[in-house]
C-alpha cells in the first residue's frame, strides 16, 4: 500500500523493506554539491530530428532550431554558474541527434565505452572527442546499446536498463569492460524506454524512480537496494521528471516536471526548472543532452 502525493508515491514506514547489508543509505543533514564535468553537445539543425519516443508532441508547430538552440544554452548557462566544468563537442553538421550527447557514450571511473545504435548518431566523433582529450581507455561498443541514457552510476553500482526480452549481451559488455558491480533492471513501460526516464540518481546512492516503469522483479530489486528512495508517479515521470541531472544539492529538471520539487527540497535538495519544452518534444530532456564524465577539478 502507497500513500499518494502529488508527484510522489511515499510508503508508509511498515512497508519498508528490512535493512540488508546491501541497502543504500539514506543521506540525511546538509546537501553539498560536487563539481562535475559535463560533455554537451549544441544542435544543429534540431528541425531535422524527428524522434520516435512515445512522448513526442507533434500535434503542435514543428521543431524549431533557434528555440531548442536557446534552451539548450540556458542548460549549458546554468552549468557553469553552478560551477561546473562543461565541455563541448560539436556542432555536428548532418548529424541532429548528436544533440543527445547521453546517448552517444557511457563513462565511468574515467573508462568510455560507445554507443552502438542504428543510424548516424554521432559516436564516432564523440569516442574521436574522448581519445582526443585525455581519456586513454575509449572503446566502441560490440553489442546494442544507448550509452549513458540506459548506464547509471550511484557510489557502490553501476544501474544498466534494457527492454523486457532484450538480449542482455550489452550489460554483460559494460560489466567486464567498467569492471564494477552492475545491477541489470528490466523496464516494462513503452513509454520509458530509456533508464534515464524511469530513475535518476541524486546523491551518493540515493535516487528516485518510478516503479511501475519496471518489471516486478526489478522492483522488487530497487526496493531492497534503495528501500529510501523518492517514488515518483506517473504524471511526473511522464513529463520526464525522472531525466534530472543531480550534483548532489542541485537537481536540473524541466519545468513540467515541478510536481517533484517539493519532495525534493524536503530531502535538502534544490530543484532548478528550465523550460526545455522544445528539447524535450524531440526526446532530448536535461540528462539526454548531458553526458556526465566524471567529478571536475576542486
Amino acid at each position: 500500500m502507497s500513500v499518494r502525493r502529488e508527484g510522489v508515491l511515499a510508503r508508509p514506514r511498515a512497508a519498508v523493506r528490512r535493512r540488508t547489508s546491501l541497502r543504500a543509505p539514506y543521506r540525511r543533514g546538509e546537501r553539498t554539491a560536487t563539481r562535475r564535468r559535463y560533455l554537451m553537445c549544441q544542435p544543429y539543425p534540431f528541425d531535422a530530428v524527428e524522434a520516435d519516443r512515445p512522448w513526442t508532441d507533434r500535434s503542435s508547430a514543428p521543431l524549431t532550431s533557434r528555440r531548442a538552440l536557446m534552451q539548450w544554452g540556458r542548460l549549458y548557462s546554468l552549468y557553469l554558474s553552478l560551477g561546473h566544468d562543461v565541455r563541448l563537442i560539436g556542432p555536428l553538421p548532418g548529424l541532429p541527434d548528436a544533440v543527445r550527447a547521453a546517448a552517444t557514450a557511457a563513462v565511468v571511473d574515467g573508462r568510455v565505452l560507445g554507443a552502438r545504435r542504428s543510424g548516424p548518431a554521432g559516436e564516432p566523433a564523440y569516442l574521436d572527442w574522448f581519445r582526443t582529450h585525455g581519456f586513454t581507455e575509449v572503446r566502441g561498443a560490440v553489442h546494442a546499446n544507448e550509452g549513458a541514457r540506459d548506464v547509471l552510476v550511484t557510489d557502490r553500482w553501476i544501474l544498466a536498463g534494457r527492454q523486457v526480452g532484450s538480449a542482455p549481451e550489452a550489460h554483460r559488455e559494460a560489466l567486464d569492460f567498467f569492471r564494477r558491480p552492475l545491477i541489470s533492471l528490466e523496464l516494462a513501460d513503452p513509454r520509458f524506454q530509456h533508464l534515464d526516464t524511469a530513475l535518476a540518481v541524486l546523491d551518493g546512492d540515493e535516487v528516485m524512480y518510478h516503479p511501475a516503469a519496471f518489471t516486478e522483479v526489478s522492483r522488487d530489486v530497487l526496493a531492497g537496494l534503495f528501500p529510501d528512495a523518492l517514488l515518483v508517479d506517473e504524471p511526473a515521470a511522464a513529463s520526464l521528471a525522472l531525466n534530472a541531472v543531480s550534483d548532489g544539492l542541485h537537481v536540473v529538471l524541466p519545468e513540467t516536471a515541478e510536481a517533484v520539487g517539493p519532495a525534493l527540497r524536503e530531502r535538502g535538495f534544490r530543484p532548478l526548472l528550465l523550460d526545455l519544452s522544445e528539447l524535450v518534444r524531440g526526446d532530448g530532456g536535461v540528462r539526454s543532452c548531458t553526458l556526465e564524465l566524471g567529478p571536475g577539478a576542486s
